[in-house]
């Protein structure tokens, strides 16, 4: 069995979610370890200073999703995905 990775406060992660119009870009944010993120978004001006600042690692795709069922898949969700699966479909 494989031990995880001791948390990192030093190890921080962005993940671009989406550029919008007028130059915002939606990310997530992470520090320590990607999966345990905040959604954010900023003109993209004040995101790339905010990435050279924070000296971010650039994590790319979707992370992996739990497994339907799990305790896991319960909180496997973000304010993103809900907008998309629930508001965008309202009358």
């Amino acid at each position: 069995m494989t031990e995880p990775a001791a948390f990192d406060p030093n190890a921080k992660f962005v993940r671009v979610v989406e550029t919008r119009a007028g130059d915002l870009v939606e990310f997530e944010f992470a520090v320590g370890e990607p999966e345990l993120f905040v959604e954010l978004l900023m003109p993209r001006a004040q995101f790339e200073e905010f990435c050279t600042q924070q000296g971010v690692t650039p994590t790319f795709g979707r992370l992996p999703a739990a497994p339907e069922g799990s305790a896991e898949h319960e909180w496997d969700w973000s304010l993103h995905a809900a907008r998309e699966q629930r508001f965008r479909h309202e009358p």
